[in-house]
């Protein structure tokens, strides 16, 4: 999985270097984000990579790919601290070009860990512990639908890989224990699955009684 880790977040990170300086104030598909937020929550994510990878563990995993993941009962409203802190950060930037900087000098850091980790080795984070694969597997749910959010608006930037976007449907899936109809391409199975856009009339009769969105936190 480190692989299909890497692919991911190296898709991410040239996607985020090929954006023009005007990207940055558009709006990306996390609600009340620019893209130069959500770019700016992509370098607290790397942090996090990196921190975690470097927290050894003790004791039996108490969490996987998937239930790393928990459902949250309603959007988030930006009131968070964290979520205010990273549009802050965002605005200090300034200029596109240090916020590309610093997301490629972490990026590229945080790839380079993932590709070192034991897949074994067991890691801590947020009171939990998980081997570093299943750390690394979760992550791919993260990028992809991060991806997503970042070509929301902007048509011209290459979006996530497709071995990404399958691995995300199927954990996603896991996740809502339930799959979603076949039908749905990969991308609106996730846009729709996470509540991303909303289903359209067609769609919202195919999904039945499937529970949708699933907010994820």
């Amino acid at each position: 999985m480190a692989d299909l880790f890497s692919r991911s977040w190296s898709a991410l990170l040239a996607a985020v270097a090929a954006l023009r300086d005007e990207d940055f104030a558009r709006p990306s598909g996390c609600a009340g984000w620019l893209v130069r937020d959500l770019v700016c929550h992509l370098v607290i994510d790397a942090q996090d990579v990196l921190i975690t990878l470097a927290t050894p563990a003790e004791g039996e995993p108490t969490r996987d790919a998937i239930t790393y993941w928990e459902v949250a009962q309603s959007p988030p409203t930006g009131d968070d601290p964290l979520d205010a802190l990273t549009v802050r950060l965002a605005a200090a930037y300034q200029e596109p070009w240090l916020l590309k900087f610093h997301l490629d000098d972490l990026g590229s850091a945080a790839g380079r860990a993932a590709a070192l980790a034991d897949p074994g080795s067991r890691v801590g984070t947020r009171d939990q512990v998980l081997t570093a694969g299943d750390y690394l597997s979760a992550y791919v749910l993260e990028w992809t639908l991060h991806h997503l959010d970042l070509t929301a608006h902007l048509p011209h930037v290459a979006g996530p890989p497709a071995d990404g976007l399958a691995r995300t449907r199927r954990m996603l899936e896991e996740i809502a224990a339930e799959p979603y109809p076949a039908s749905f391409s990969d991308a609106d199975a996730l846009l729709v699955g996470t509540g991303r856009r909303a289903p359209t009339a067609a769609e919202r009769a195919e999904l039945g009684t499937r529970k949708v969105p699933l907010i994820l936190g």
